[in-house]
């Protein structure tokens, strides 16, 4: 399939995206390569290939809603440059 100006034009007011029409001489080529690559997708084999499942037929694994502290406040404030107590400690940032 090639695309010519006035189908880019007509394309864009359909999907109601502005172009200027500086760009419209550049677009046409950029879409027929896109679609050509679609082409290309089309000659696959997919004989023997199940469709993929959608998200709305997955399950969730649900685990047990427990509120913790973590119990890890010395591994994260391991990564932090200074400290003060149980705390992290920055530069003053206002005067």
């Amino acid at each position: 399939m090639s695309l010519d100006p006035a189908t880019v034009r007509r394309i864009a007011r359909l999907a109601r995206i502005g172009i200027d029409e500086s760009d419209l001489q550049s677009l046409p080529g950029e879409l027929n390569g896109i679609l050509g690559w679609i082409e290309q997708l089309n000659e696959v084999n997919v004989d023997g290939v199940a469709p993929m499942v959608g998200t709305e037929t997955a399950v969730l694994r649900m685990r047990e809603d427990i509120v913790t502290d973590g119990n890890m406040r010395d591994a994260v404030l391991s990564n932090a440059t200074d400290t003060a107590g149980p705390y992290y400690t920055v530069p003053k940032v206002v005067e």
